[in-house]
């Protein structure tokens, strides 16, 4: 049995695209809302870090049109909305731990009412001390957990046995998922004690599960759906959890279908953000630039609570190396707790900080040599004999060496880089900068149980598909690539396979929408499906038309047996009153990856991402203001499964990245109040910061032997860290100002820290 159909590697369009650039798309908000729907808004906490002495809701339930109150004491299952660590409330009940916590929830026959009625709270507080930031924390030895320490060889003793030496430090802040579409819940109470949840979330079955404990609830009275998503970004992966079971226990409590959408003040105040990180480092290298020896330390600012802090920065430390070989290393992590709203899942899940450190390593052993640093990339990159990470995983399939010379070769790197030396040189108010940085980035989920997921394909009569699966869809096209692969099963066009939406009550305990795992996840899961089916048909043709099983094909909406070509959808209804069954779910778990935490130890991934950038910066001496003139990125996705989404994740990647590094800052008072909670005050890229000259390509993986669904890669968070080297190029252009010396430049680097570090130099 084979196929010959080609809906492997075509770039065809986002299965929603026509509908989205219409106005047609359903989303949560669209839907039509059923009579004597509530509409919600939380009470929020105006303190940081206080005891609640009383809360007096009294004028809150008797404003015009509120329905009902609901605070802690109304919950009679779990007051927990945590992912991991139990320490989540749903509702603060002794005391307030961030400034926006939520204190009770009102359901009103209107958003604006309940809005109103929630700010007639009369709460007394008890204020006790907030602990704000990193060094705060430090000092009242707030921790999340102990230390994690990960080590190899002895970095002390190498580095006092090197010829060069360099250390240095390096902050980077938070940033704000920003999706367009908010956090966003639609309950409907059903018969029976049922509840059915239309949740904006990446993670559905985490959903489900949360809201039963909340409620008190088995989770099959938990039904949870999700079409699409407008934007998710890791921020729908724990967070959607407090905005569904507050609007879960509305409709529970009243019978009344419940809705809460945050407005954008308050989704930007009351859900977490990427962890802000202060990291420092301490090198041995030889006059070549070779490392020998390396200590870093990494301190994070996780918020109130863990949430899934303990992976996210046990990533920090897995991403530390990159792409370079550190022969002796110890990497120490702390993980701090600050009374602000607890960090969370962003695009590259802690990888992006710990990347730009050792990015910065390279810059900074350049700096001391006088080398251009691609060269001392190069140089310590990983190469056989050299090719263990210091978790212990061997680096078999390391791409970059090609993707880089061959990156150098198309974007005229050497010409470029003296040309802007000589610019320097000539200009005075206007400098530029030039860097290339790569990525090497593991793929899997770290949380070993979490790499399994489900999948359910049904064949009708006429031959029409419908495909479910365990993924969600928030805009990164995952739906019409497991389309694609279904229909590469079946010989039949994409066109042919409806996909329907994501719901608990139909695949079972997934795993969330992340670790750029969706695709190789739930398309295998979705192929093993489609296969079974194609298996039940193959046989029941050669059965009935007398042929090898083995020589049935599926082509072009044909099956094709002894010559003949026969209707895909003649042969399924003949399969239907055969009695065949033309329904099958699927099931797959990642093989060969294992890890030790205890120990840091193991093989975590079961293949690594590759790519490469290079970005050239302009920047106004005077103003601190820059300009991102042009960049060239080659990255890998292995044998693409639809090369135009993948290019479109590489460029929404990458811009996102540079909003990171570059205008978005997130910032608090000293009172702990978010003051960047919208869009006039927090900045994210915009058409106008789209390089002019921005060149992306696939790189022709060779690659063989990867053991993922029709040889692709994952590409939805590695392209975030291509931006470092936008931020490498920011650097550079500062240096060019004048004064010897290596220039240490934070992130983000708005225009008052590039003055800032001008000023310095």
């Amino acid at each position: 049995m084979s196929n010959k159909t080609d809906m492997i590697g075509k770039p065809i369009q986002h299965e929603s695209a026509l509908a989205q650039v219409t106005g047609q798309a359903i989303y949560i908000d669209d839907m039509p809302e059923l009579p004597q729907t509530l509409h919600l808004a939380f009470g929020r906490s105006d303190k940081a870090h206080a005891k609640i002495l009383s809360m007096d809701l009294a004028k809150v339930r008797e404003f015009p049109g509120v329905a009902a109150v609901f605070c802690a004491s109304d919950i009679i299952g779990k007051n927990d909305v945590s992912p991991v660590a139990g320490d989540d409330p749903l509702f603060a009940s002794e005391k307030v731990i961030y400034h926006g916590q939520a204190l009770f929830v009102v359901a009103a026959n209107s958003r604006i009412i309940a809005r109103k009625a929630a700010n007639l709270a009369s709460v007394e507080y008890q204020e006790l001390p907030a602990i704000l930031t990193i060094s705060q924390a430090k000092d009242a030895g707030a921790r999340l957990e102990v230390c994690q320490i990960m080590r190899r060889g002895d970095a002390t003793k190498s580095i006092a046995n090197s010829a060069h030496q360099v250390s240095g430090n390096l902050s980077t802040g938070a940033q704000d998922h920003f999706y367009l579409e908010g956090q966003i819940t639609y309950a409907l109470p059903l018969e029976d004690g049922q509840m059915k949840v239309f949740s904006s979330t990446q993670h559905p079955s985490e959903v489900q599960m949360g809201i039963a404990h909340v409620l008190g609830l088995p989770s099959n009275k938990v039904m949870v759906e999700i079409r699409r998503m407008g934007g998710g970004f890791g921020g729908k992966e724990t967070q959607a959890l407090l905005i569904a079971a507050a609007a879960a226990l509305v409709a529970d409590k009243t019978g009344r279908p419940a809705k809460l959408c945050l407005d954008r003040d308050d989704d930007m105040i009351m859900t977490g953000k990427r962890h802000g990180f202060e990291m420092s480092y301490e090198i041995g290298f030889d006059e070549n630039g070779l490392i020998a020896g390396a200590k870093f330390d990494l301190a994070s600012d996780c918020g109130c609570s863990m949430d899934l802090s303990a992976a996210i920065n046990d990533r920090a430390m897995f991403h530390l190396d990159n792409a370079y070989f550190l022969p002796n290393v110890i990497i120490r992590s702390e993980r701090f707790r600050t009374n602000k709203v607890s960090a969370t899942a962003f695009r590259g899940f802690g990888g992006p900080q710990g990347m730009i450190l050792i990015e910065r390593v390279m810059d900074h052993i350049a700096n001391e040599l006088g080398l251009d640093p691609l060269i001392v990339r190069q140089r310590n990159f990983y190469a056989k004999g050299r090719d263990i990470t210091p978790y212990g995983q061997q680096v078999t399939d390391f791409e970059l060496p090609e993707i880089v010379e061959q990156l150098v070769t198309s974007s005229d790197y050497s010409k470029r880089y003296a040309e802007i030396s000589n610019w320097n040189e000539q200009n005075q108010n206007i400098k530029r900068g030039l860097n290339l940085s790569v990525v090497k980035f593991g793929i899997s989920f770290t949380t070993g149980f979490l790499n399994q997921a489900g999948a359910l394909v049904h064949v009708y009569r006429d031959g029409s598909v419908v495909l479910n699966h365990g993924g969600t869809e928030m805009g990164q096209g995952l739906f019409v690539k497991v389309a694609q692969i279904v229909a590469q099963v079946f010989g039949l066009d994409v066109s042919q396979i409806q996909v329907t939406a994501t719901a608990t009550d139909k695949v079972p305990n997934t795993s969330a929408t992340a670790a750029s795992s969706g695709s190789d996840l739930n398309g295998m899961a979705a192929k093993i499906a489609a296969e079974t089916i194609s298996q039940r048909l193959a046989k029941f043709v050669a059965k009935k038309f007398n042929c090898d099983k083995d020589q049935v094909e599926f082509i072009d909406g044909k099956v094709c047996f002894n010559d003949q070509k026969v209707p895909f959808s003649e042969i399924t209804d003949l399969a239907y009153l055969a009695r065949i069954s033309l329904s099958s779910t699927g099931f797959y778990a990642t093989p060969d990856i294992f890890y030790d935490r205890t120990k840091h130890q193991g093989s975590p991934f079961l293949y690594y991402a590759y790519g490469a950038a290079i970005s050239e910066v302009e920047l106004d001496v005077m103003t601190g203001e820059a300009r991102l003139r042009r960049v060239d990125i080659l990255h890998s996705c292995g044998k693409s499964l639809n090369p135009a989404i993948d290019l479109g994740q590489i460029e929404g990647g990458f811009v996102q990245g540079i909003g990171w590094l570059g205008n978005e800052e997130v910032c608090f008072d000293d009172k702990g109040r978010l003051t960047t909670h919208a869009p006039s005050t927090y900045k994210i890229p915009t058409a106008s910061d789209r390089p002019d000259h921005f060149n992306i390509a696939l790189f022709d993986s060779e690659d063989t032997e990867i053991k993922t669904v029709y040889r692709s890669k994952a590409v939805g968070e590695p392209p975030f860290m291509l931006a470092i080297s936008y931020h490498g190029a920011l650097r550079a252009a500062v240096e060019a100002v004048g004064n010897d010396g290596f220039t240490e430049l934070n992130a983000p680097a708005t225009p008052e820290t590039l003055l800032r570090a001008m000023t310095a130099r």
